[in-house]
């Protein structure tokens, strides 16, 4: 697949979700989070990640390699968080005792507890980060913020510095694949080398890019403000009752499963 097959805002444009109203999407994705957030056990966060996974994959039709891309993104974070709070926190009966470099460590079920909860708050969160950014395209998000009086300034200039992020990936790929063709990696000392020209070149370029877009905005008689979408669909019944039920019953098993703890 190409770049632009690959970033998120393709999919965000082209899953089976993009018509429906994006306020109910963040609605559905933002509570997902609150309650992982708020969650005081492990469970609820875990039913959110498997059914919101659930829901991206099959309602949304999001590729699996796609989204198990995703996921692994905040493993290394998450995991690194884990191992700390095994061996550092925590009371209760002991479950593990061993001993490294003369270090002796211990695993408490009061760490276990903690830990797995931590590992399910997070990836429970990401599940309903990724939600909104795979369903939702960015522009229907920043005409969110313009209907929630969020300056404009700040919805220009975010709208901008998301264009370019973009820009600068296209062309970082592109300069890096030509220098890689042309064994600019070979050595270390070439590697430096063509690093610092890479790095000249996509200073060149993007301001090259910058004018090409201020000239394309004014020939577009551009008057400050940058236009966005401002109509949406209008949320189906059977939609907000369906996020509505979806939400409570995430809300009624963090409540019911509140003391419930697998050590």
């Amino acid at each position: 697949m190409t770049f632009m097959e690959e970033n998120l805002d393709y999919y965000a444009q082209t899953n089976a979700l993009r018509d429906v109203n994006c306020y109910l999407k963040l609605a559905l994705g933002l509570g997902a989070i609150l309650v992982c957030v708020a969650s005081p056990a492990p469970l609820a966060p875990l039913f959110i990640l498997i059914t919101l996974s659930a829901i991206t994959l099959v309602f949304a039709k999001i590729p699996v390699r796609v989204y198990a891309e995703l996921l692994l993104i905040p493993v290394i974070f998450a995991l690194s968080s884990v191992i700390v709070i095994l061996f550092l926190s925590g009371s209760g009966d002991t479950l593990l005792t061993f001993t490294v470099a003369n270090v002796p460590l211990t695993i408490t079920t009061g760490s276990a507890n903690l830990a797995s909860l931590v590992l399910v708050r997070t990836f429970g969160g990401m599940c309903g980060l990724f939600f909104i950014a795979l369903t939702t395209p960015m522009i229907e998000l920043f005409s969110v913020m313009h209907k929630l009086r969020v300056p404009p300034v700040v919805v220009d200039l975010s709208m901008l510095i998301y264009h370019f992020i973009f820009v600068f990936i296209a062309q970082t790929i592109a300069i890096h694949n030509a220098q890689t063709i042309r064994h600019g990696y070979t050595t270390f000392k070439r590697s430096l080398n063509s690093m610092a020209m890479l790095g000249a070149m996509l200073f060149i370029r993007g301001w090259k890019e910058a004018e090409d877009l201020i000239i394309a905005m004014d020939s577009r008689c551009y008057d400050g403000k940058l236009a966005l979408p401002g109509r949406q669909n209008p949320p189906k019944p059977a939609a907000i009752a369906s996020v509505a039920i979806y939400l409570g019953l995430c809300i009624a098993v963090a409540i019911m499963t509140s003391t419930i703890v697998p050590f």
